[in-house]
């Protein structure tokens, strides 16, 4: 049971493996803001849009921003 144990146990310190990871989480969650700000764009009335000073044509630049930084 030990061998196992060690085996499958959580390492320490990959420095490049853990730099790969954090990255791809990192990307991973800007993507899911992005989307999530695009759909709630998305699901606003013209009306709603126009209080906001927005415009249809501009909700993917609006949530590229929201999402990865101007």
């Amino acid at each position: 049971m030990t061998l196992l144990t060690a085996m499958y146990a959580p390492s320490k310190g990959n420095g490049r493996l853990d730099t790969l990871r954090d990255g791809l989480r990192a990307r991973f969650e800007a993507w899911k803001t992005y989307r999530t700000t695009l759909n709630e764009l998305n699901s606003l009335s013209d009306r709603e849009l126009h209080d906001l000073g927005l415009h249809r044509t501009s909700l993917t630049a609006v949530a590229r921003d929201a999402a990865y930084g101007a």
